[in-house]
């Protein structure tokens, strides 16, 4: 310090600047590693020789090394404390206590954190008491010593109730101050598919948030909120879940829970979701609180198969939690309780270890960590494989770029600095190939802002199309400029980017994982979603149906491709130099018109087909279009009708809809239907 006033007493002296910056810089790399026997139970005693830590294949020296000793022992039972009586002698003064002094002591050492997150905008109010049941009954029966608590609920805003804390009275307390059934259903009436009332509040949607629409886009958000939040303690932590199911409702929802199981990762946090339905009883006929389903459904089996398939997908995004951030769910039982004792069990002890990377590079890379025992064989380590590191974009070489490209597409941890969304289509060429278009859509908002001096940004693409084995089918790799007038150079906010790619696929399931950066800051969105082709049925056969809220000019087109895709020459959306664009989060304003496009497919007779659209909200259907009767069909590609729609939007309340497409072919005395949950705005 006295060297430091000395410097700038000089520097003042010597009539200088006196704005004096100093500039330091540190990668500090922290590990939690745990260390277990065959038995699966942890390894105590190891010392910071035992472990050797290699960074991209270098050695690297320990810096910081503390174990976290966690116990399960029960954590004593609550009541007042008691203070220790002083002695003091009759006649004789106290004599004034030995002064001692103690190193500073992190209060999460040697505690196993512990975040009770209550979702209460996915619970109905019996949820809600069954998973404040189950808490209560964990903090007065299964609380341990090394346990410390913190209590978070998600109603319309994420709130803290109690930080983390081990005095059993204070949880207890601030659980049973939940209000419950004061925050059920938060986020509107379910989509129309799940037999909600007719009647719905009318929506306000902006392009901002689009995204957020048919989806669980404003629960995983909260979760990715909560593990963000927990992000500066360095200890493993874990997020115990209570709701009832994660809703899927599309492809739209896949970008947020990227983003949340990523933040998720990077906070060194797992999640343990509860589903608080425990095990369902599924009636055929619905439960007693529901409505009697209509028509022959019930039957069939129809409406059976619907009701386990909406379980099963509700439970879906759980499992996709866990398992991506090595927690577990606990699906399908009555002892919620248990999904924080599995918490508990995990969170066993483990060692801290800490290093400085020396490498000062600013290049973005993936840094792959390996954790070594120098002496001990046949235990069984578990960390995690690396990190990235703090990138300069604008440095990169044209060969550093390529290479980012597809070692981010190659890697599993997803990117969600640039958000987007994506629709996959097909349409069949012959019995046993299909053309399969993809869109993919950029907020104009999440892009940096353009200058008028030089109106445009560019855009790299790259994406894998992957079969139920894992071998890439087709790929693709291209890059956009996005060019505006310059009286537009401030538009771009208020706009969206759609970009399309194309592949010739068979039959059958795939996954498609595709990758986007913007070029001027080097941000990157990842989008991963599973898609299939299904095989000729018996009846008569649908492409996908494409909404699109315009048509536009492909010489209008923002983005200009720099390489000519020849599987766009025939594609199905352009006719006479016209291109529908796919809304793909099937968000429409009530003053503008639904363009739709499917096709049919070896109807017995093209003319004779014809088709309408329906829109229902709940059961009550509340509009259907003129029917439409097919021309002919498609020259190059016989047994391939054309179907179009132009369906006014304005006869429509705003709010959420179910668009039913129905298609008849008389002369085959066959029909097929297509449904597209959607929503029509103010």
């Amino acid at each position: 310090m006295r060297a430091l006033a000395l410097l700038l007493a000089g520097v003042a002296l010597a009539g200088a600047d006196p704005q004096v910056t100093f500039k330091s810089q540190t990668n500090l790399v922290i590990l939690n590693v745990f260390v277990r026997d065959g038995k699966g139970n942890p390894v105590e005693g190891l010392r910071k020789e035992d472990f050797q830590v290699f960074e991209s294949g270098k050695s690297q020296t320990i810096s910081v090394f503390e174990f976290q000793r966690l116990s399960l022992e029960p954590a004593p039972p609550s009541g007042p404390k008691v203070e220790p009586a002083e002695e003091k002698a009759e006649g004789k003064p106290a004599e004034p206590a030995a002064a001692s002094v103690e190193p500073a002591r992190s209060p999460y050492k040697d505690r196993r954190l512990l975040v009770l997150f209550f979702d209460f905008a996915a619970m109905p109010p019996a949820d809600q008491i069954r998973a404040q049941e189950s808490a209560l009954d964990f903090l007065e029966k299964n609380l341990t010593a090394s346990d410390l608590v913190q209590i978070m609920t998600s109603g319309s805003t994420l709130r803290i109730e109690q930080e983390f804390t081990d005095d059993r009275e204070k949880l207890i307390e601030a659980i049973r101050r939940f209000r419950l059934g004061e925050l059920d259903n938060l986020e509107g009436a379910p989509p129309v598919a799940d037999d909600a009332a007719d009647e719905q509040e009318p929506l306000d949607a902006t392009e901002e948030v689009e995204l957020d629409l048919f989806n669980t886009d404003r629960r995983l958000s909260a979760l990715e909120t909560a593990a963000r939040m927990l992000s500066s303690l360095p200890e493993k932590k874990a997020i115990i879940s209570f709701s009832s199911g994660g809703g899927k409702t599309g492809n739209e929802n896949q970008a947020q829970l990227r983003a949340t199981v990523n933040a998720a990762v990077r906070a060194n946090v797992s999640f343990y979701p509860v589903d608080v339905r425990g095990l369902l009883a599924m009636p055929p006929g619905g439960a007693a609180s529901e409505a009697s389903p209509k028509g022959t459904g019930v039957f069939t089996g129809l409406a059976q198969r619907k009701q386990r398939e909406k379980h099963n997908d509700q439970q879906e995004t759980l499992s996709a939690l866990a398992s991506d951030t090595g927690g577990k769910a606990l699906l399908d039982s009555n002892d919620l309780g248990q999904g924080i004792t599995q918490a508990q069990h995990d969170l066993q002890s483990y060692y801290t270890l800490g290093y400085y990377s020396p490498d000062p590079a600013r290049n973005g890379r993936f840094r792959r960590v390996q954790v070594k025992l120098a002496s001990r064989a046949g235990l069984r380590l578990d960390y995690r494989s690396g990190y990235y590191a703090p990138k300069e974009f604008h440095k990169f070489t044209g060969s550093d770029r390529e290479k980012q490209l597809y070692d981010a597409l190659l890697l599993g941890d997803p990117f969600t600095d640039l958000p987007l969304a994506l629709e996959v289509n097909w349409f069949r060429l012959n019995p046993t190939k299909y053309f399969v278009p993809v869109a993919v859509k950029i907020p104009g908002h999440a892009l940096p802002p353009v200058e008028k001096a030089r109106p445009r940004t560019e855009l790299d693409f790259i994406a894998q199309v992957r079969d139920a084995r894992g071998r890439v089918a087709a790929s693709v790799r291209d890059g956009i400029r996005v060019k505006l007038p310059e009286a537009e150079a401030g538009e771009l906010t208020r706009r969206a980017i759609v970009y399309d790619a194309g592949f010739t696929l068979p039959p059958g399931a795939y996954r498609i994982k595709f990758l986007v950066r913007e070029n001027q800051t080097g941000r990157m969105g990842t989008f991963e979603t599973r898609f299939s082709i299904p095989s000729q049925p018996e009846g008569l056969l649908l492409s996908t149906v494409v909404w699109g809220a315009q048509r536009e000019p492909l010489a209008a087109a923002v983005g200009v491709a720099e390489k000519n895709n020849k599987s766009m020459a025939n594609h199905p959306l352009i006719q006479e130099g016209q291109k529908l664009v796919p809304s793909v989060t099937r968000v429409f304003r009530a003053s503008q018109k639904a363009f739709v496009y499917l096709e049919a497919y070896d109807p017995q007779s093209a003319r004779d087909l014809a088709a309408a659209v329906s829109f229902y909200r709940g059961r009550r259907k509340v509009f259907e279009s003129e029917p439409v009767r097919a021309a002919a069909a498609i020259a190059n590609r016989p047994g391939a009708v054309p179907l179009r729609f132009q369906v006014p939007l304005e006869k429509l309340r705003p709010g959420r809809y179910i668009a039913q497409v129905t298609v008849v072919d008389p002369a085959g005395q066959r029909f097929a239907v297509a449904r597209t949950p959607l929503v029509v705005a103010k």
